[in-house]
């Protein structure tokens, strides 16, 4: 492999303020506790900025202007709502550039992936909900749907601003106000994103963005103003927000994780596959919730599969988010890269056979490089335990029956992949796949218009296309 000359993007474009408030009511405000949160770049753990953490208080203050706008809000003709919607579409576009860098500079991934993936996603969905909002009666959800009222939304770290962009545009679209917290590693696309709701001229309160950790989200979750709550993340965090809101009469919706199997076939295009197969796990250091971590590939074509991918893996670039060559980023925290190693670890103690490219690591940040692990059995941990990491486990299966059975052994249920030439065999999979987003000849393909959401301990309800409203509409 020839090497590439750097290709830096520039931090110039990005302003990054030393210290951020909240923001409520429209406005930048203090927080009434004392404890701030450096958030720092995990590609070399300099500290970018300070970020109050919200108190109780503070939440309420967020929630009791979110009621107050959305009294007003709600009651403007969708046409309008659209406008304002329209707007921050267009300002997103405007400030790709400024966002993508920040985005890459506070998570770590790519910044050819924050550019060329997260952020025209992320205007998509404000541009596609903004047509949604002076048609919610065709929607399918009654004559005359009516908003829900305060969202409270807690997002992760894996796509920030993306994330957001799935919570909160499909909100304002049904008339709804929000309270957003983003993670506490990575929060400056949401406030950013805050000052784009200022130059949009977005109402006071409309949206509101209070930082924080676990403690904030609880008190936002468990806030008696809030009439909707929107999470994605952990199933574990899922698991204790869906006991904490039983019984309240709020709407709840949950995108937890998953363990997708990314099942190829002998008869399907192979280089094709393989390609499929990196971009499955590999996308995003495996930061992703759907992520194909579990490759299922005919006996057959097991050792061409592999052969094929090794080569593949070794043409990786891992280093600097900021170099447009590099294709793995780093890990977002040195919490998750603890966690990506103790479970490599466990595969490597219950026998699976560890092969990594030759991968030079930096010697600042959170870095792991691409891994597969050969020889595993269903009831390893790496086989059964969400990484969340650029890990792959593979598995064998010689008949479609027992590529379903394998591919279904598991608690979770938020994706799968098919690879094979026979389209009837693919609706064959897909009719018994337990997934909530099967892709067929391809993997990691998202698209505004299309519902995205999970079976079992993957979590309930769907965010995107038209799907996407009824979570936000009394219906």
């Amino acid at each position: 492999m020839f090497e590439y000359a750097p290709a830096p993007e520039s931090r110039e474009i990005v302003d990054i303020k030393p210290s951020y408030g909240l923001f409520i009511g429209g406005e930048w405000v203090d927080s009434q506790g004392d404890t701030h949160h450096k958030t720092i770049n995990p590609a070399s753990e300099e500290v970018l900025a300070e970020v109050a953490w919200a108190t109780e208080a503070d939440v309420d203050r967020a929630v009791q202007a979110a009621r107050t706008a959305f009294t007003t809000w709600s009651a403007l003709p969708g046409s309008e709502r659209a406008k304002y919607i329209f707007r921050i579409a267009r300002i997103i576009q405007e400030r790709s550039r400024e966002l993508a860098v920040l985005e890459t500079l506070d998570n770590g991934k790519p910044i050819r992936e924050s550019r060329d993936v997260d952020l025209p996603l992320v205007a998509a969905h404000f541009f596609y909900y903004a047509g949604w909002a002076d048609k919610l009666g065709y929607a399918g959800y009654g004559a005359d749907p009516r908003p829900l009222g305060v969202a409270g939304q807690v997002i992760p770290w894996n796509f920030p601003l993306l994330m957001l962009a799935w919570k909160i545009a499909p909100a304002l679209a049904c008339g709804n106000t929000v309270v957003l917290k983003p993670a506490e590693t990575t929060p400056l696309t949401a406030l950013a994103f805050a000052d784009i709701c200022r130059q949009a001229d977005l109402p006071p309160g409309v949206v509101n963005i209070v930082t924080g950790a676990g403690e904030t989200g609880a008190a936002l979750v468990n806030h008696p103003g809030v009439d909707k709550v929107a999470f994605t993340g952990s199933t574990e965090v899922g698991r204790m927000i869906a006991r904490s809101v039983a019984g309240t009469g709020k709407k709840l919706t949950l995108e937890l994780g998953g363990k997708a199997a990314n099942i190829v076939f002998e008869d399907a295009a192979l280089d094709q596959a393989v390609e499929g197969i990196v971009n499955g796990i590999f996308f995003n250091q495996g930061h992703v919730c759907c992520a194909g971590s579990r490759l299922l590939v005919q006996e057959s074509v097991a050792d061409e599969v592999l052969d094929a991918l090794k080569r593949r893996l070794s043409t990786l670039r891992l280093g600097d988010p900021m170099d447009k060559n590099t294709d793995i980023g780093a890990i977002n925290s040195a919490a998750q890269l603890a966690k990506i190693r103790e479970l490599a670890e466990a595969g490597v103690n219950e026998g699976a056979e560890r092969w990594s490219p030759a991968c030079p690591i930096p010697e600042r940040g959170f870095w792991f490089p691409p891994t597969v692990f050969t020889g595993v059995a269903q009831s390893h941990r790496i086989a059964r335990e969400e990484i969340f990491g650029p890990v792959l486990s593979v598995l064998t299966f010689r008949t479609p029956a027992e590529a379903v059975e394998k591919a279904n052994n598991t608690p979770y249920g938020l994706s799968a992949g098919i690879w094979t030439e026979k389209g009837s065999r693919i609706l064959w999979m897909a009719d018994r796949l337990r997934a909530g987003v099967v892709w067929a000849n391809t993997f990691n393909r998202f698209d505004p218009t299309s519902p995205f959401g999970g079976y079992k301990e993957s979590g309930y309800g769907r965010e995107g296309g038209r799907h996407g409203l009824e979570a936000y509409l009394a219906v």
